[in-house]
């Protein structure tokens, strides 16, 4: 369940920022579970229900959709400089 409302908030983020990057399965475990431990939410009790409070709160929201950016900024950076090494 909690992967299901990560799933509606990396959406809501990728449709504000106008991008339309895809993820693979194993990017987007990887991008949920360094969320969930950046954010201490990572063994709560209710990890759906802590995200979802969090995603709520607008400074929370905030930190959550400025994580998610430069997550995927690092992500862009690399796959340019590896299609780079390899051209």
């Amino acid at each position: 369940m909690s992967r299901l409302v990560f799933n509606q908030i990396l959406s809501e983020v990728l449709a504000s920022l106008r991008l339309k990057v895809s993820l693979n399965d194993p990017e987007r475990e990887s991008l949920f579970m360094e969320l969930l431990h950046y954010f201490g939410l990572i063994g709560a009790t209710n990890e759906c229900e802590a995200l979802e409070n969090s995603w709520k709160d607008p400074y929370n929201r905030h930190q959550i959709e400025e994580y998610i950016k430069a997550w995927l900024k690092r992500k862009l950076e690399k796959k340019k400089a590896e299609t780079a090494m390899v051209v």
